[in-house]
């Protein structure tokens, strides 16, 4: 999608589409190795409000 000047902007909103959709087939995002949030850092004094968080 190297110039889209002359595209409307439904044309263009179908080639970002198809662009990403291709993207996404081609390279797909590796695996992760660990849980979703274990690497969120833990709050350990909630009492101290949002400040600490």
């Amino acid at each position: 999608m190297a110039n889209s000047k002359g595209l409307s902007r439904e044309e263009r909103k179908k080639k970002k589409r198809a662009a990403r959709k291709k993207h996404k087939t081609e390279k797909p995002l590796a695996q992760r190795d660990y849980a979703r949030g274990a690497k969120k850092r833990k709050v350990k004094k909630m009492a101290r409000g949002t400040a600490k968080r």
